[in-house]
């Protein structure tokens, strides 16, 4: 179970960074629309791997954590909403609500210092 979990939710993740790249590329045209789609995931995938990522040294607690993970995929559903993907948009809501609980209870904790 926990691994089917992981799984889900590690697609939800990847699903919103390109959600992210297909939005900057919905929003714009030519170079604008090209940046856009390179920067919106990094700076998404940057934020996450700071302050939501197991293994950051900078892992914020819940509820923070919780408000970052909201912000970021929220952003990710609204784009797709935004440029014209409704299915896609309910869908990546959908499984990131499904599996929340769940991945709270099974998500990967780090080691401590001895």
């Amino acid at each position: 179970m926990r691994a089917a979990v992981l799984t889900i939710r590690f697609a939800s993740e990847l699903a919103a960074l390109s959600a992210l790249a297909a939005t900057g590329i919905g929003l714009a045209d030519g170079t604008p629309a090209a940046t856009l789609a390179v920067v919106l995931p990094l700076t998404a995938a940057a934020a996450w791997g700071r302050y939501v990522a197991p293994a950051s040294t900078r892992r914020l607690q819940d509820p923070a954590r919780a408000t970052v993970e909201l912000l970021l995929f929220t952003a990710a559903v609204v784009g797709l909403a935004g440029t014209g993907h409704p299915v896609l948009a309910i869908s990546l809501s959908a499984a990131v609500a499904l599996t929340a609980p769940a991945n709270r209870r099974h998500e990967p904790t780090t080691p401590t210092a001895a």
